[in-house]
């Protein structure tokens, strides 16, 4: 049987898995799925229709699957889904989807969220990323993976931030931000590759093929697009294609200051 302390409440029809752990005066709402090894910790509450994948800890007071801070939400069907192995801090705030758009949240693998951190409807996060404190995700946002962003940082609704990203704390964030760069500054700018975060996880050539790329793109007379069409049909190599198509499709635009 799963611990659950007796001062939590549990409404009926929740299901919990036999490992799970819940904390004193913990809440867990009647459609949440709490899986193998997930422990929600004291004060914890889980609303909604909220999924939480194995091995994730809930840290105390966080409040997670509450509705939408959205004045055009009405209720309805919709979900937050969490997957396994990720790490939620003390008051962080976690919302589920809305039916104007994908109706879901929905929360990859092994992800730190530190302490207050903010998750908006209808935000899609990937895997193994860190969010420092108080770091603020407003409605509809995407981020790939690998991403770290430092605290106190908002990022404005529907911006998109691609895989291996590095954001400086005390940022603002209101455009797209490319794969493989770093970007800081209010209003943040794209400044470089972040090459730190690449070089430990990226084989050298990738990171010479990436370089050479970012030059021509950012540092060249063509608008950001007309670069990125040009060196998308030059190369071979998949990170550098990753790259140039985010700029080619991004619709919020790309903050840089050409040098």
């Amino acid at each position: 049987m799963p611990q659950i302390h007796p001062t939590a409440i549990i409404e009926e029809g929740a299901r919990i898995a036999e490992t799970a752990v819940v904390g004193p005066y913990a809440f867990v709402s009647s459609k949440s799925v709490l899986g193998e090894g997930v422990v929600v910790a004291q004060g914890a509450q889980i609303h909604g229709h909220t999924e939480i994948g194995e091995n994730t800890k809930i840290f105390q007071n966080a409040a997670i699957g509450s509705i939408p801070q959205d004045l055009k939400f009405r209720g309805g069907d919709v979900k937050l889904i969490i997957g396994k192995n990720n790490t939620i801090r003390e008051f962080a705030f976690f919302n589920p989807g809305t039916e104007d758009d994908k109706a879901e949240t929905v929360i990859g693998d092994n992800n730190l969220f530190m302490a207050y951190t903010h998750v908006a409807h209808d935000c899609i996060i990937g895997n193994n990323n860190v969010f420092a404190n108080n770091v603020a995700l407003a409605g509809h946002v995407e981020i790939g993976n690998n991403v770290v962003i430092g605290g106190f940082t908002p990022v404005h609704q529907f911006v998109k931030i691609g895989d291996h990203v590095m954001i400086g704390g005390a940022s603002a964030v209101a455009q797209d931000i490319p794969p493989f760069c770093l970007a800081e500054g209010n209003r943040a700018t794209v400044r470089s590759l972040n090459l730190v975060g690449l070089r430990r996880r990226m084989e050298r050539e990738d990171i010479e093929a990436l370089s050479s790329a970012y030059k021509r793109i950012f540092r060249g007379q063509k608008t950001l697009k007309e670069a990125a069409k040009i060196v998308l049909e030059e190369t071979d190599n998949e990170k550098v294609k990753y790259l140039c198509e985010f700029i080619i499709h991004t619709t919020r635009g790309i903050p840089y200051e050409r040098k």
